[in-house]
């Protein structure tokens, strides 16, 4: 695989030569270290019969075909992944987001202008519901890294 920016790409696997197994392992590893392992964990201690496929398509897919290319690194694709929540009102996997956004490097400073800028494009109201999803997770956050002291 080609060289691209710090935490893309760095499956190690050739595109052309990855088995749909190593691309899955591959996904799911981005997939723990984006999300973090507690989220994933749920994820899968609720797949059943329904959902277990829709769960693998996820983790093949979204993280192991996409989130695995050279080319953006993950606070990019981050940035990305937020506006598309906002602009789409997919707000359960918009806080979900934020707190990966993080988890890859973007700051709270660079949150803020993300949201701002997505006022623009995806619309005021949109935006506003962003900015109070982000307030909750950094309240969350903050209050977890509190009790933890």
């Amino acid at each position: 695989m080609s060289a691209g920016p710090a935490g893309a790409g760095d499956s190690g696997i050739s595109r052309h030569e990855a088995t749909r197994g190593e691309v899955y392992d591959a996904g799911m590893a981005v997939r723990r270290a984006v999300l973090g392992d507690s989220h994933v964990d749920r994820a899968n201690a609720a797949k059943d019969e329904f959902t277990g496929e829709f769960q693998d398509l996820i983790t093949q897919y979204a993280w192991g075909t996409i989130w695995t290319r050279p080319g953006l690194d993950r606070r990019m694709r981050s940035a990305i992944t937020i506006t598309a929540m906002i602009a789409h009102g997919h707000h359960e996997e918009l806080a979900m987001h934020v707190r990966a956004g993080l988890r890859n490097g973007l700051s709270r400073e660079e949150l803020k202008e993300i949201l701002l800028q997505s006022a623009v494009y995806c619309g005021v109201p949109a935006a506003n519901t962003a900015f109070k999803i982000a307030q909750q997770v950094f309240r969350d956050l903050d209050a977890d890294s509190r009790s933890s002291l």
